[in-house]
């Protein structure tokens, strides 16, 4: 009995050699000439390791199955067991191929899933800062539902080819009134410029610093009789313009889905239908900013007009500002103008307007096209150029920084330098 038990034993144990000799006859080998020789590898360490563990855990697991079931030695044999161990070692193969691979990765792989690790980053990076963009936008889009009297919601965005902002101040109710005499439509014949040519014309103006006061009230009155304004939430002020003009883009685009949208002031002479031409040159550009481009000098010295306080910013004394359009006339894209809507917040404003504009644009890709025909001079400059056939865009004096004297000459530049009657009509956006 002793002894039918001691054969069952030592063949288990001699089954289990010869099927490890089948199955990995080289490894076993391979493995027992290397460890005499030289320090086991990481990768190759694994295997060792992998097997060593089967074989002990296979030799008790199969003590422990004999001894506990004595009676079923004889009719099971080695059946069970060879396939118990055949899938065991096959697991065991699988399980350490695969750190075996890992651990002895070749370094082009290794490369391989830093770059893609690295391109996943960033592109993380770039869906959080279009997600930035957006949040901005709609924190802008919120504060910003204040800002015009008569702002309708995102859906009800009208239709245009160009906005033209005028800007104006409470004192200038003749400058207005001689505009609306000579280039500008009034009445009835504004709005069938609008609903046929998708030109909108509005003057831009804030409110008083006493809102409700005599100023504001005189203006509601104005409204009410051409209903031409476009009211921003804005305090009037000389040294505001930055500011103004900031919060007219934001208006402008809040308000009307135009190609462009046009700045200009109200001293100087415009003519409608060549302005819609020259634009129309440049419809399919989403990023352009057109006017008379100018580099002027930055003004250090107190109390001069146009003196800049942060003059130091550009660089020692006497030093030019980067080329930007002149104020009193220039039209940017649709593209720009919501640019400037959605980062209203953090645009930083210099002592001028137009200087301020420029720098918004400076660092983007953005065309800067340098328009003449956006400021000619007064007569006789732009009445040759319309006896020429080429009739100027706009007309105002360099030394008035518009027109001089706009109010008692705006009739006779009309007159002298405007496009053919009906100009306007006969154009195609």
């Amino acid at each position: 009995m002793n002894n039918f038990i001691k054969a069952a034993k030592i063949k288990p144990l001699l089954s289990e050699k010869k099927l490890l000799e089948r199955l990995w006859p080289w490894q076993i080998d391979n493995e027992s000439k290397k460890m005499r020789g030289k320090p086991i590898s990481s990768g190759k360490g694994i295997i060792v390791l992998c097997i060593a563990s089967f074989i002990a855990g296979s030799l008790f697991t199969s003590r422990t199955w004999i001894h506990t079931s004595p009676s079923q030695a004889k009719d099971h044999q080695n059946v069970p067991l060879i396939s118990h161990y055949v899938n065991k070692l096959q697991e065991v193969k699988r399980d350490c191929d695969h750190k075996r691979k890992f651990a002895e990765g070749k370094p082009g792989d290794i490369m391989g899933e830093v770059k893609k690790t690295h391109q996943a980053i960033k592109s993380l990076e770039n869906t959080i800062s279009a997600l930035e963009m957006e949040l901005t936008a709609a924190r802008t889009s919120k504060s910003s539902s204040q800002i015009s009297l008569e702002r309708p919601t995102n859906h009800s965005l009208q239709k245009a080819f160009v906005v033209i902002g005028i800007n104006t101040a409470f004192s200038s109710r003749k400058r207005r009134d001689s505009v609306r005499e000579t280039w500008m439509p009034k009445g009835a014949k504004l709005k069938e410029l609008e609903k046929e040519k998708g030109i909108v014309i509005r003057f831009v103006i804030g409110h008083s610093a006493t809102p409700g006061g005599a100023l504001d009230k005189a203006l509601d009155l104005e409204e009410a009789e051409y209903k031409d304004f476009l009211r921003l939430q804005h305090v009037e002020g000389y040294h505001q313009l930055s500011t103004k003009t900031r919060l007219y883009f934001s208006t402008a685009v809040s308000i009307w889905d135009a190609h462009f949208y046009v700045k200009v002031d109200d001293d100087v002479h415009v003519n409608l239908g060549t302005l819609t031409t020259t634009l129309a040159k440049h419809r399919s550009k989403s990023r352009i900013y057109i006017g008379c481009m100018k580099s002027g000098p930055v003004l250090s010295q107190k109390g001069v007009k146009y003196h800049e306080p942060e003059f130091w910013k550009f660089g020692e004394e006497g030093n030019k500002y980067f080329r930007h359009a002149t104020g009193q006339i220039y039209a940017i894209s649709k593209d720009l103008a919501n640019y400037i809507s959605i980062n209203s917040p953090i645009l930083h404003r210099y002592a001028n307007e137009d200087v301020s504009l420029g720098s918004w644009f400076i660092g983007l890709e953005v065309e800067h096209v340098d328009e003449r025909s956006l400021c000619c001079g007064t007569p006789p400059d732009c009445e040759w150029k319309a006896q020429a056939g080429n009739v100027c865009v706009a007309s105002f004096d360099w030394s008035c920084s518009g027109i001089c004297n706009s109010v008692e000459r705006m009739k006779q530049i009309h007159s002298s330098c405007g496009e053919a009657e009906g100009g306007v009509w006969n154009v195609d956006v």
